[in-house]
Formats: C-alpha cells, sequence, structure tokens
C-alpha cells in the first residue's frame, strides 16, 4: 500500500491544481526516504514549470523542463495539495511550492521516494527504475486477446503461485494485494494455483478481471487500510465492496460457502473454496 489505484486517484486529485505551475522552492524537511532524495533538488527544481503528470506502476512521474520526478509512496505515503501557509505537520518530509499552494509528502514510514531523472540521460521510461515494469493494464497493449497472451506467455512454465505471479508485476503492473485477491475470484482462479498451468481461457478470464477490478477500486477512490488518503485527505472505499478481501469465514457473496484465508509470501489471500477451485 498505496498500489496502482491509490497512485492513480492520487494523479488524478493532484493534476488539475499543479499541471501548468511553476515550482517556487523545494524544502527537504527529512531526506532520508527509501531512496536519499537528491541533496540537489532545491537548486535544480525552482523555476521549472510542471508540464505533465502521470503514472508508471505505482510512480508517480512528474515532468518538468529539464527532466522528470520520480515520486513513490511507499508504504505509508500521501501527497496533498494544501495552501502554504498550512502549517507542517508530523512525518511531511518534502514540500514542493508553488507560490500559494504546496504539494506535501506525507511519510510516516519512510519507505517513500523523490528521485530525478535529468533529461540528459534520456526519456524517463529509460530510468532503471521503470525499465522492468510489466505493461500498464488500462494500455491498449493490455486489451482483449493482446492481454491474455501476455498473461499466458509469461506465465509459461512457471512453478510460482498465480497470485505471486501477478504480484511480481512483470507481466502486469499494478495488481497489489488486495486487487490479486479480487481478481483471482472475479476470475474463478485459486491463488495457489501454478502459474504455469494456467489455460489460454483463464489468461483471458484474468486479464479482464485485473482491469475490471482495477477500474472499480479507482472509481472508488483506493483503499485505505490505515494511513491512505487522496489529495483532499479522502480515503478510499474500494474495500466496502470487496467480494473476498478480508472476509474470512463471512460466506461468498456468490455461493454462500465460508471465505478462507492462507498466507502466501507473507501476505493474507482470501478466497472462495467452491467459486476457486484448485
Amino acid at each position: 500500500m498505496p498500489e496502482l489505484p491509490e497512485v492513480e486517484v492520487t494523479k488524478l486529485g493532484i493534476a488539475p491544481h499543479l499541471q501548468g505551475r511553476t515550482i517556487s522552492a523545494i524544502k527537504v524537511i527529512d531526506g532520508r526516504l527509501r531512496w536519499p532524495v537528491p541533496k540537489s533538488l532545491p537548486q535544480i527544481l525552482p523555476g521549472q514549470k510542471i508540464q505533465s503528470i502521470a503514472r508508471r506502476g505505482k510512480y508517480l512521474l512528474l515532468e518538468l523542463e529539464k527532466g522528470c520526478l520520480l515520486i513513490h509512496l511507499g508504504m505509508t505515503g500521501t501527497l496533498r495539495v494544501l495552501p502554504s501557509s498550512e502549517p507542517l505537520k508530523l512525518h511531511d518530509r518534502v514540500t514542493f511550492e508553488f507560490g500559494r499552494l504546496s504539494l506535501r509528502l506525507h511519510d510516516p514510514r519512510k519507505f517513500g521516494a523523490v528521485l530525478w531523472h535529468p533529461k540528459i540521460k534520456g526519456p524517463v521510461e529509460s530510468n532503471p527504475l521503470l525499465l522492468k515494469l510489466g505493461v500498464e493494464p488500462f494500455s491498449s497493449a493490455f486489451e482483449g486477446e493482446l492481454g491474455t497472451g501476455i498473461l499466458y506467455q509469461a506465465s509459461r512454465k512457471r512453478s510460482v503461485a498465480v497470485k505471486q505471479f501477478l504480484l511480481a508485476g512483470q507481466a502486469v503492473v499494478g495488481v497489489g494485494n488486495i486487487y490479486c485477491s479480487e481478481s483471482l475470484f472475479e476470475a474463478g482462479i485459486h491463488p495457489a494455483k501454478a502459474a504455469g498451468k494456467l489455460t489460454r481461457p483463464q489468461c483471458s478470464r484474468l486479464a479482464s478481471a485485473v482491469r475490471s477490478i482495477l477500474k472499480k477500486a479507482i472509481d472508488a477512490g483506493g483503499s485505505t487500510l490505515k494511513d491512505f488518503v487522496n489529495s483532499d485527505g479522502d480515503p478510499g472505499h474500494f474495500t466496502v465492496q470487496s467480494k473476498v478481501y478480508d472476509r474470512k469465514g463471512l460466506p461468498c457473496k456468490v455461493c454462500k460457502t465460508p471465505i478462507q484465508q492462507i498466507v502466501q509470501g507473507q501476505r493474507s489471500t482470501y478466497f472462495c473454496p467452491v467459486c476457486q477451485k484448485r
């Protein structure tokens, strides 16, 4: 957490306020994040205009005139647009000033990141953090038979469980823990099934389910388990409509069988043993 839907919700929230604005200052309150915040940013960024705000996987990409800012929210990070007069709070790590507006990274556990990719190093897509990411679930490359083919080919000869295969993000990005359980339920696939044993029809159902679940999550403002809020400070509500996630022992919404829970890779997985037969 946050995963792709939460990052997309954040992007949609901050873009109308910041796109086309010029950074007047950057204040690094505590740069000891997952990777140290570059010490040169307060000198490099002021005077640069935000040309576009995009997302790649779980990274926010703020395209500037001389390069691109990569922002990752880590496990507990949030980005909010606030009046510059708003007092700083405990765990505010970096603040970007735009005259009377301020974009603030709040990150209690400090697993987030603020990094700089200068244009002289080529397009941001060449950054090592982005190079190995799988296809975007809402791109044309993952539509219909193309999405089916990507999952089918990437899963061949893989003995790892399909849930772990999805979480790795090398075939398709953004399917975090909650959304894995929900997508696999919608596709009728047991989470412990070996990825290499997926049939082509199962891959077709799974590709469709991934797109459907992630869209529903974005429409619901993402998921808030503890820390996540959007750029306006509101929590996400996707888990209210979840079919299996965090519903251990409760009746399946389709067949009424009690939902089961197992642990995969130190993360809880929820599934219906009837609707998702192994």
